[in-house]
């Protein structure tokens, strides 16, 4: 998984996700606090951490460094979880397939928190069987109170990391919900219900300001559809070591296999079921799933996938416990790999993202120069300049009042109306950066500067330059050949379409 996660790291560009995570990362603690309380709670931790790593060495590989590693010990994680649920060759088996994963390689390579969340999960998974299990020690009094000692500690660890995993992002809770499904399952005594809840409380309480918080800024995943069958296909394709053909169906009879694999399938079907499930009927009423947010539940289709080969083995005849066996899985695990290679390589171009914001400052550096207007349509294109600040190096931010770190915001506190038609009025050419949808489509900003930058390049100037790079619209606009700036109307107050 190491050697998967650093294949291609450094692929030559972050997207826009990316990109918020390295300029926020590099503010100093007071500022990225005072982000916190108006956008981005959920990933408040994980700013944190990052501020510590790119204080090292900033760059796209120390971006992308810890969700590298934090991919290899979830593979790691797995692998312990198949030898202690049932055998070597399960843990190797299922190691081995995490790390083959398209998916799991995909989100090793990404500059966010969700690699992490992940480990986290599959270590308090680990934990939970280890007290499930019950701790080993000298018999008599003394040994029961040791081993009683020795529960509670863990039980204790095991809310600490779920409570960590859950601030990297809160979604992560409903691992909780899992292991409670495995609880039931397993018909595990009073007892150890009584001290799973009281971990689980201690979770609840140390997330639930967090959830507070995070709430007043849910505007920001109103973008997110309700999600349906195809939602549901998407993400199995996604768990299955490879999306489609022979490999795909393959993994799919194998799961259906592991299912009856008794221990096994009470830990992983939960935990690769039970969290998506829960996310997708809650999204039905508010929509707040991505497959991202349960990157952490894939972690259940390996184990699930390696308990189905083993039970077939063992099916097979009394010589499936040879060494030739956990050999011939290891065989079949490199010939799925060769055979989901091709996406591999796909997941590692830049093209792969929604957008480079590399490829836009590169594309602004070869035309614009130190001291031209520039307008961003709308504010949030000043992403590409915040990550890759020297191909805009000296321009005139028209429309920037206070700069994102100062204001507080992630890009920046705007002018208004006025002042910005003040300042497009003392200009006679302007470069403006636009999203696709931007330009000549019917969006219309209910933000009243984001309305004046739309309504005034269109009144005020004409195009006279264009390029494209990864869909931004680099455009310059000059001015009306006419006596005199006629004062830009008011635009119509018209519904915004969704």
């Amino acid at each position: 998984m190491l050697v998967v996660g650093l294949w291609g790291v450094n692929r030559g560009g972050m997207w826009r996700d990316e990109g918020v995570t390295f300029q926020v990362a590099r503010r100093t603690v007071p500022e990225i606090w005072r982000l916190l309380h108006g956008v981005d709670a959920v990933h408040g931790l994980y700013y944190f951490l990052m501020h510590a790593v790119l204080a090292v060495r900033p760059g796209e590989i120390a971006l992308r460094l810890p969700s590298v590693l934090a991919a290899a010990a979830t593979a790691g994680l797995v692998a312990a979880l198949g030898v202690r649920l049932c055998r070597p060759r399960v843990g190797l088996w299922a190691g081995l397939l995490y790390a083959v994963n398209p998916l799991a390689g995909h989100y090793a390579q990404e500059g966010r928190s969700y690699a992490l969340v992940a480990a986290g999960a599959a270590g308090a998974t680990l934990l939970m069987v280890r007290l499930v299990d019950g701790p080993a020690g000298p018999a008599g009094p003394a040994g029961r109170a040791e081993r009683a000692g020795s529960v509670g500690r863990g039980w204790w660890l095991y809310g600490g990391v779920v409570a960590v995993t859950c601030l990297l992002h809160e979604l992560a809770v409903l691992v909780l919900c899992a292991h409670a499904v495995t609880l039931a399952l397993l018909r595990v005594p009073r007892a150890v219900w009584w001290q799973w809840g009281h971990a689980a409380g201690a979770v609840g309480a140390v997330v639930l300001p967090l959830v507070l918080v995070s709430r007043n800024q849910s505007a920001q995943v109103g973008w997110l559809p309700v999600p349906d069958w195809e939602s549901v296909e998407r993400l199995l394709r996604g768990f299955a070591a490879g999306p489609r053909g022979v490999v795909f169906w393959g993994c799919v009879v194998l799961m259906a296999v592991g299912f009856l694999a008794g221990r096994a399938a009470a830990f992983a079907a939960p935990l690769m079921l039970v969290p998506p499930g829960i996310l997708m009927l809650l999204s039905q009423v508010r929509p707040l799933y991505h497959d991202r947010y349960v990157l952490y539940a894939l972690a259940g289709a390996p184990l699930l996938i390696a308990a189905g080969a083993d039970r077939l083995a063992r099916i097979a005849g009394r010589r499936s416990r040879s060494r030739a066996v956990a050999v011939a899985g290891v065989l079949a695990v490199s010939l799925v790999f060769l055979h989901v290679l091709p996406l591999h390589r796909h997941y590692r171009t830049p093209a792969h993202r929604p957008d480079n914001l590399a490829s836009v400052s590169a594309l602004a550096a070869r035309q614009v120069r130190p001291g031209d207007p520039v307008l961003f349509l709308p504010s949030l294109g000043r992403r590409a300049a915040l990550a890759y600040p020297k191909g805009f190096q000296g321009v005139r931010d028209l429309a920037l009042e206070v700069p994102g770190a100062r204001s507080g915001t992630l890009y920046g506190r705007e002018v208004g109306p006025g002042e910005l038609r003040r300042r497009l009025a003392a200009v006679n050419r302007v470069w403006v950066v636009a999203a696709p949808y931007a330009l000549g489509t019917r969006w219309y900003p209910r933000d009243l500067t984001e309305r004046v930058k739309l309504v005034a390049v269109e009144e005020w100037f004409v195009p006279a330059s264009e390029s494209v790079r990864d869909g931004v619209t680099l455009r310059l606009y000059v001015r009306r050949p006419a006596t005199g700036s006629p004062a830009v109307p008011e635009p119509p107050r018209r519904p915004v379409p969704r």
